[in-house]
């Protein structure tokens, strides 16, 4: 088969190195010049997707084209409509990510119950409503490429500390400033966040669905700033409630926009249900590498059937993965990068079993005169994976492999799953949202 993949960053570059091992034809182009090096010396980069649209139709059925982000659905729908294999998303995926409040309304109009959601374009009427409307409320800003280190989870009940920041980032904006700022104030829910996410051909949903659990913050122990991903648990087993409650409702709204590709949804689970937080509506990173530990069915099986629509489900193992994300400083910031840590030699110790370099997926490397070398923007150097039948069996494999991994300053955290594994997994099962089926109230 023939690959194109087109992405800001080159995020899918562990996937795309797979596909050209398996002997599939791999060419790229990543958007970001600071990226243009990521996996340099293992992949072909090409400048733009126009000039290989040429060398995708020459392969027919054979060809497809993976998008990376969801900033690009416009573009993914009019390729579809020329007749191309496309997979990523679609221009309604991307407001279903981009726009906060669009998607909560979405999920509203599928059944799902919704916490209080205000959307805002300026740090004044913000603030206002915070002193019309104390409580403890999430800050997050709108656009799938804005920066997760700027949203803040609200610790006071009367909302003061997300006033006081608003505060500061109105102190801070330029009065010439193009863009207005464009955020969403949720209201926060107690409860146990857990996410469910398929792969949608277009039509419906590829079987199984999965589970996961991610880790978002920096440090251990939930401390320090929002960086996306460190870490996360994931398991296609035991998903059927969530998947009738949540993604099945969705289906017709998914048809509709021509949507296909991986979509996930993010959520809290409490005594009184289930309460969403956001769409993912692209390939998960670093989800897309804990999924595959998981896969029995290697990625061009799956992209075939959600391409051609003649078998519903494919291969997976039961049990857990678990996936750690491995960075080096300045991350999760760009700034700095060059003096830092750019160029760093990434060595893995003999010692690797061959499943153990399997189950490490790179990320912002290089080859540079046969040496791996820390490329790309900001340090972000891969997810190693793990599988076991517990939590913590997967939380210890994964963790096996990353001490083979020898790079200067590599940081990751070594907590993925204990709360998961202390409590929290039973408490969804006593709840009724783990299970094979829903119950029958």
């Amino acid at each position: 088969m023939r690959f194109l993949g087109i992405g800001q960053t080159n995020d899918l570059a562990a996937m795309y190195g797979g596909l050209q091992r398996r002997g599939h034809e791999v060419r790229v182009v990543i958007e970001d010049p600071a990226c243009h090096d990521v996996f340099q010396g293992i992949l072909q980069r090409v400048e733009g997707w126009e000039s290989e649209l040429g060398w995708i139709k020459a392969a027919g059925n054979e060809g497809v084209i993976l998008f990376e982000s969801a900033t690009q659905g416009d573009l993914q729908d009019a390729l579809r409509a020329e007749g191309f294999h496309v997979i990523g998303g679609s221009a309604l995926g991307d407001r279903l990510e981009a726009d906060r409040a669009f998607g909560q309304s979405a999920l509203q109009a599928s059944g799902l119950q919704v916490a209080g959601c205000h959307r805002f374009t300026g740090y004044g009427e913000a603030m206002a409503f915070l002193d019309d409307h104390p409580a403890r409320y999430v800050l997050k800003f709108n656009g799938a490429s804005s920066e997760r280190t700027r949203n803040y989870v609200g610790q006071s009940g009367d909302g003061a500390d997300v006033r006081a920041l608003l505060s500061m980032h109105a102190g801070k904006a330029r009065a010439d400033q193009a863009d207005a700022p464009d955020f969403i104030l949720m209201e926060f829910i107690h409860g146990i966040e857990i996410g469910v996410g398929g792969y949608f051909n277009g039509h419906d949903f590829l079987s199984p669905v999965c589970v996961d659990f991610e880790h978002k913050r920096f440090f251990p122990g939930d401390l320090g700033e929002l960086t996306g991903e460190m870490g996360t648990i994931v398991s296609y087993r035991e998903s059927a409630c969530l998947y009738d409650t949540v993604l099945r409702p969705l289906t017709p709204l998914l048809r509709d926009g021509g949507y296909c590709g991986y979509i996930n949804v993010n959520l809290i689970a409490n005594e009184s249900g289930l309460w969403p937080l956001e769409f993912t509506c692209r390939f998960g990173y670093p989800g897309f590498a804990i999924c595959e530990a998981l896969h029995n069915d290697p990625w061009e099986t799956i992209f075939r059937r959600m391409l051609h629509r003649d078998t519903s489900d494919f291969g997976t193992k039961s049990g857990f993965a678990c996936g750690v994300v491995l960075t080096v400083p300045p991350f999760p910031y760009r700034h700095g990068y060059e003096e830092l840590s750019k160029g760093l030699p990434v060595f893995l110790n003999p010692s690797m079993t061959q499943s153990q370099r399997d189950s490490l997926h790179f990320s912002e490397v290089a080859l540079h005169q046969g040496q791996l070398v820390a490329s790309g923007s900001c340090g972000y150097l891969g997810v190693a994976t793990g599988v076991g039948a517990t939590v913590r069996a997967a939380h210890l494999a994964a963790l096996d492999c990353v001490r083979h991994v020898i790079v200067p300053n590599l940081r990751y955290r070594n907590d993925i799953g204990e709360r998961l594994d202390g409590g929290e997994l039973q408490q969804l099962r006593l709840w009724g949202w783990l299970q094979a089926r829903p119950s029958a109230a």
